[in-house]
């Protein structure tokens, strides 16, 4: 029997998200490289994100977003891990759209 695909539409003010790849390991600016398993204070992620629902009204698909990994709910597709959450936990957009910017850039 063939493996029957599924599209994945996200609902309401849900956004799926990709934590980026490189929210591993990091370098300290003295060059000493700190694991990703390292304690660290609570720290925000970057991610991708892949799928809005039809309420989010500022995020949109292909938007890097930052965001606390611990708060969200993760879900495994394909062998490939995500997050859900609501618009409302995304603390910021990285995009080409320079609406009201902060001045920083990625």
């Amino acid at each position: 029997m063939s493996e029957l695909k599924l599209e994945i539409q996200m609902l309401h003010d849900r956004v799926l998200v990709r934590i980026s790849p490189e929210d591993g390991e990091r370098r300290s600016t003295g060059g000493i490289v700190i694991p990703a398993t390292a304690q660290m204070a609570r720290r925000l992620a970057w991610g991708d994100v892949l799928g809005v629902g039809n309420s989010v009204r500022q995020v949109k698909v292909g938007d890097r977003v930052l965001f606390n990994p611990e708060d969200q709910l993760e879900v495994e597709v394909q062998a490939q891990t995500y997050l859900v959450m609501r618009e409302r936990d995304v603390h910021a957009i990285a995009s080409e759209r320079t609406e009201h910017g902060t001045g920083l850039y990625l």
